[in-house]
């Protein structure tokens, strides 16, 4: 078993709740009720449930992952996760300190639950 996939899928799993319950009283329901067009509304609205997929997804894989290391590729899943992980927190990143706001890496906080779970990935893939 590597227990660093583990900690990367258990965590990636917790993103994922806390995307699903925060995510939906913070973001979804505020964008459900504004009075931006209904087509780029829904568009969103199906892009954070696709970001919800991609979260659980992730973490079930990293537990797969975790429980059958040395399978052939199982390095190379790893690290397409914990790339793709990175790839999410700089996007958060970027987008935040772009806009100029007082203490901008807190504005946007969710860069601190996707970056820990790169973390793991990575060592776990070796």
């Amino acid at each position: 078993m590597n227990g660093w996939l583990l900690a990367a899928g258990i965590t990636s799993l917790g993103v994922a709740g806390v995307h699903t319950v925060g995510g939906h009283r913070d973001v979804v329901r505020p964008l459900l009720s504004c009075e931006l067009a209904d087509e780029p509304r829904r568009v969103l609205h199906a892009v954070w449930h696709m970001v919800s997929l991609d979260l659980v997804l992730s973490g079930l894989a990293l537990l797969y992952l975790s429980l059958t290391d040395g399978t052939p590729g199982a390095s190379l899943v790893a690290w397409f996760v914990a790339v793709h992980f990175v790839g999410y927190a700089a996007a958060f990143l970027v987008i935040t300190l772009s806009v100029g706001w007082p203490r901008p890496l807190l504005r946007l906080p969710q860069w601190i639950l996707l970056l820990p779970v790169a973390a793991l990935a990575a060592v776990g893939a070796g």
